[in-house]
């Protein structure tokens, strides 16, 4: 059970890429999770498309082996392609897929969930999920019982460690990370590592079986975050995630950010996903992401770039003053620049720094 399952390299902040060692009793744990909670059964077809860099491929690929549950494999970068997927989807009867925000975003501003009659579960990770696109998902299903789940997890945990089922109608600008799943341990924590208050937002920790082993040949990296577990068990340990999240009063756990995307502007700090979400719930808006540039030494400002949902452009004067009424007024950007859609990583998610100047 402890011996090394996988190393997956993850990116690293200094451009160093990290190898993380997962075991199999933690990757065992999370699959066990999936099948006890989502149950797949012989008539299913599971969708392998995501690229086996990126660790949602695990249980793309082992889940439904292990269930004897057939595996329908997309092609080369064929997760990049909605209209590709629609007719895998349609033609091979896939009921069961991942999909990262951005790319759902995609998918279902040009394909109608409705129809792609087998399918009944898809599964998002690696992003925050927006509330709007929870509540397009379940438009586009067209009163189809079609479940969109909401993971939460890092390489370092063995892809996933909370989880939820996304309704349509939240109120929060993201949708709910949910709960841990089973044998694992959340904490949510000040710069002390003390238990902050519900309501409070705190970085996240994580403990339980499924942390991985470390970092391969890197100790000082391991060491610095994967410490020890105050809360936990004698020798035991927890994950310093960087993310920031609240909990509340159920317990369950709402998504506000990376430490990192953390910024400060005239002295006044900035959550750059809540401006994001703002955005992104605007008339017209199908995805916004901000980012603080410098395009001249000191002259420092928050730019924004909006995605449209239909044909028609933009309107920045509009959309700023959609924001705020919204977000204090040091939060809201200088400038609203359109884009025709998002630049995207290789496994799907947000590439921030590819945004055009």
């Amino acid at each position: 059970p402890r011996h090394p399952a996988y190393v997956i390299f993850t990116s690293g902040s200094t451009g160093r890429p990290k190898g993380v060692v997962v075991e199999h009793e933690a990757i065992v744990n999370r699959l066990q999770w999936m099948q006890g909670a989502y149950g797949l059964t012989p008539v299913d077809r599971v969708l392998q498309k995501t690229p086996t860099t990126f660790d949602v491929s695990v249980w793309e690929l082992f889940w439904p082996v292990a269930q004897g549950v057939p595996l329908v494999v997309a092609r080369p970068d064929g997760h990049k392609d909605p209209e590709y997927l629609a007719e895998v989807i349609r033609d091979r009867r896939v009921s069961v897929l991942h999909f990262v925000p951005s790319m759902l975003a995609a998918f279902v501003a040009g394909v109608e969930i409705a129809d792609c009659p087998g399918l009944r579960l898809v599964v998002c990770s690696g992003e925050a999920l927006p509330t709007d696109l929870v509540d397009r998902f379940h438009a586009s299903a067209g009163g189809r019982a079609v479940t969109l789940e909401n993971l939460y997890g890092p390489t370092e945990a063995a892809v996933d460690v909370t989880a939820a089922t996304a309704l349509p109608g939240a109120t929060t600008a993201s949708a709910s990370i949910g709960s841990p799943v089973w044998n694992t341990r959340v904490h949510v924590l000040d710069g002390r590592l003390r238990p902050v208050p519900v309501g409070v937002p705190g970085e996240l920790y994580l403990a339980g079986v499924q942390l991985a082993r470390g970092y391969l040949s890197r100790p000082d990296l391991t060491a610095e975050r994967f410490v020890a577990d105050p809360y936990g068990p004698a020798g035991s340990r927890m994950y310093r995630t960087g993310d920031l999240v609240v909990r509340h009063d159920d317990g369950r756990l709402q998504y506000l950010g990376r430490t990192d995307d953390q910024v400060k502007l005239r002295g006044l700090r900035i959550e750059l996903g809540e401006i994001d979400a703002v955005l992104s719930g605007a008339p017209g808006v199908a995805r916004a992401v901000s980012v603080v540039r410098e395009d001249r030494p000191g002259a420092r400002r928050l730019v924004a770039y909006a995605v449209p949902a239909g044909d028609g452009p933009l309107d920045p004067d509009a959309l700023r003053a959609h924001a705020a009424t919204r977000l204090p007024e040091y939060m809201v950007p200088a400038v609203i620049m359109e884009i025709p859609a998002v630049p995207l990583s290789p496994n799907g998610k947000l590439d921030r720094r590819a945004l055009p100047a």
